[in-house]
């Protein structure tokens, strides 16, 4: 007897989360930036998730179908992700009340010296039970992280008691162009040519206070969400005209630290491999909360 399982090309996915709502077993989740399998229990098999998959980083493996064995998946699959994979995995069976399952883990993990991560680590927010083997997880959700509610008020300084009257801005737009948005730009536009080309991931603007001194000044601008936006082939291929034909200069990509928004730099990385010149591309992460995480030239 064989069992259908999925498999998941790590170096191809980007974290984009598209497949978890495909896979209502709840055996995928992302963590760190990738899927990941963190239940060979609960896979059927069928392949749900493959079509959400625009990287093609998801595949079918068929496998004889032992008798499953809880430790043998926890050292194959589950330890070598690490702790919040072994985590992951241990909700997982709390969630789906496998106790008996969550008891040999429990006894691998205690067997090869591990430390037992439901007493260390909080998955967003998830508090533990002391005694996991015989209570049940909240619920902890899926889907991409970046669509996970947020709410920053408590954080932000209290609104003044008086009502503020809008004047207006002392500063000016360093916008030098429209369109901007990737889909309506034309690769061979003037003001493309020779120019420092700052590609923005959409949310990035809203993120930073003060985005156009900080990111926009002197640059040409394409905005793009590699999650939402359909037809990314046509990105890599005017991303691709712009390096030869445009001959821009640098390539900035301003991506927030969501990990679907790491398609930005899968397209741009794809349009260098098309394109026949070489041009500087500078990486900007940006965190929820607009501060500036990582600033390289990769």
């Amino acid at each position: 007897m064989k069992r259908q399982i999925i498999t998941i090309d790590e170096k191809k996915c980007t974290g984009c989360g598209e497949c978890i709502p495909g896979c209502p077993e709840g055996a995928l989740q992302v963590i760190e930036g990738k899927a990941r399998l963190v239940s060979d229990l609960f896979c059927d098999g069928l392949g749900a998730c493959i079509g959400h998959c625009r990287t093609g980083a998801m595949q079918i493996e068929s496998r004889e179908a032992e008798a499953y064995d809880e430790k043998r998946v926890m050292r194959e699959s589950i330890v070598p992700g690490g702790p919040k994979v072994i985590a992951a995995h241990l909700h997982h069976l709390l969630d789906h009340a496998q106790s008996d399952f969550l008891q040999q883990a429990l006894e691998y993990l205690d067997e090869e010296g591990l430390a037992n991560p439901l007493e260390e680590i909080a998955l967003e927010g998830i508090e533990p039970s002391a005694h996991p083997s015989h209570a049940a997880a909240p619920h902890h959700g899926g889907g991409c992280p970046g669509s996970r509610m947020m709410d920053f008020r408590a954080e932000q300084t209290p609104p003044l008691a008086q009502p503020v009257t809008i004047s207006p801005s002392t500063s000016s737009s360093a916008l030098r162009q429209w369109p901007i948005q990737l889909h309506l730009v034309s690769p061979l536009a003037p003001y493309y040519e020779g120019s420092d080309l700052l590609l923005a991931a959409d949310c990035t603007a809203f993120a930073v206070a003060d985005f156009h001194s900080s990111f926009m000044r002197g640059k040409s601008l394409a905005i793009a969400c590699p999650k939402l936006d359909s037809e990314m082939e046509i990105y890599v291929e005017k991303l691709a005209m712009m390096i030869d034909v445009a001959k821009i200069n640098t390539i900035t990509v301003a991506i927030m630290e969501v990990p679907c928004c790491g398609g930005l730099m899968v397209t741009v990385t794809e349009a260098l491999g098309r394109a026949s010149r070489k041009v500087p591309v500078k990486k900007v992460l940006i965190s929820v909360h607009g501060d500036v995480i990582n600033e390289e030239w990769v």
